[in-house]
């Protein structure tokens, strides 16, 4: 009787499933660590003074950094999950780098607070989210085919 082939063997995880995670944890951790820098006061404020590691923050802004987060940390999961999140980043982030560039240096209309550095992070985190949607998965079939044709 020949056993299931997922039994015992633990799941494989593509490696941009784990770029999906990593950058989940990095913004879950930024919005909860943001909030000790803002509290939870002047909720969308315009302060070049409340900054992260000179990333312009605010509540608003923490609140974002938190979602995106916790995304990340839900839909790193599965393949088809971790590409919906790639695309949420490179949707989301391109219109926010879009945005900054508009609002940075607006006293009124940048209820994120957002400075150069942030806009370089959000190009960043668009273009991390595109690679994390169209990285090319393994080929199982053929790792596999090779690698009972190597033990013969």
């Amino acid at each position: 009787m020949t056993a299931p082939a997922s039994s015992g063997t633990a799941t494989r995880r593509e490696p941009f499933q784990w770029l999906a995670l990593v950058i989940g944890v990095v913004y879950l951790l930024v919005g909860i660590v943001g909030f000790t820098i803002t509290g939870f006061d002047n909720f969308t404020e315009h302060d070049h003074s409340q900054t992260l590691l000179g990333f312009a923050i605010n509540p608003l802004h923490n609140i974002v950094h938190v979602i995106v987060g916790l995304l990340g940390v839900i839909l790193w999961s599965t393949p088809s999950r971790a590409r919906t999140y790639g695309w949420i980043l490179a949707v989301g982030y391109g219109a926010t780098f879009v945005y900054g560039l508009i609002v940075a240096n607006n006293e009124d209309g940048n209820i994120l607070n957002i400075n150069g550095a942030d806009n370089g992070l959000h190009l960043v985190s668009a273009l991390a989210g595109l690679a994390i949607a169209l990285w090319p998965a393994r080929d199982r079939a053929r790792a596999t085919t090779s690698a009972g044709t190597a033990r013969r």
